[in-house]
């Protein structure tokens, strides 16, 4: 049993809302829920088609799978959309260079199962903090990775939001693939850069903290996230397991 609220901003400086969410907490084909979030590609033509197309091939390709390996379930859909994306691309100059990231998750038997491409993110909450299970396919992750820059020099990079991979940048994807086990008192945080660009791990803790229930957190999030500039798209996905 699952318990999910979900919601898409525009933010405050954007013309138009690239992200796109998908949340089900019933069944999708073999899955038994299923949560989606992109982030179409900023500066690019037709962001907002690309996340679009990506969920909705996504869905369409995990609902018709007769695979049952969660991970495997992802990749193919991943694949699928990215080949879709490149496919309309290919047709239209106006589509062309489209992309989106994406992060997809699936909750089963007290784990978790998440598949990402670029810099949307998942975080599993609980009473010690924010711990990010997803890792950036960014310039500026690469660098913090390689020891050049430190994370909080990265948090304020002009260049941060420049990513390494996305779906429809290329003719091939490559994913990145996690299974995490939950406790007692796990939440789960599916989010774009929107928020995360926003608002420091520590108060997205104390927002979560200081919330009712799941509606209110995931309003409060967005609603933060705007008063701190609101300079992006904001989508979250909130999560929380009862099992």
């Amino acid at each position: 049993m699952l318990k999910t609220f979900s919601m898409t901003d525009i933010g405050r400086k954007r013309k138009l809302n690239q992200d796109y969410v998908y949340s089900s907490e019933q069944p999708v084909g073999n899955l038994p829920n299923l949560f989606l979030v992109a982030d179409g590609m900023g500066g690019h033509n037709a962001g907002d088609y690309a996340s679009q197309v990506a969920v909705e091939t996504m869905v369409e390709r995990i609902a018709d799978s007769q695979e049952t390996d969660i991970l495997r379930i992802f990749d193919m859909a991943v694949q699928a959309a990215n080949r879709r994306i490149r496919e309309l691309g290919a047709r239209s100059r106006e589509l062309e260079g489209m992309g989106t990231t994406m992060v997809a998750a699936c909750c089963r038997e007290g784990t978790v199962y998440v598949a990402n491409v670029g810099d949307s993110r998942l975080y599993v909450v609980n009473r010690f903090g924010l711990r990010q299970i997803t890792r950036d396919h960014s310039w500026v992750e690469e660098m913090v990775q390689r020891g050049g820059i430190g994370r909080e020099e990265a948090r304020n990079h002009p260049d941060k939001n420049i990513i390494t991979r996305a779906v429809g940048a290329e003719d091939t994807v490559k994913a990145d693939f996690f299974t995490v086990r939950l406790e007692a008192g796990d939440e789960i945080l599916m989010c774009t850069d929107g928020l995360t660009n926003m608002l420091e791990d520590e108060e997205i803790r104390m927002i979560l903290d200081g919330a009712r229930d799941i509606v209110e957190k995931t309003q409060e999030l967005v609603r933060a996230a705007n008063e701190n500039g609101g300079r992006d798209n904001i989508s979250v996905i909130l999560i929380e397991p009862l099992e």
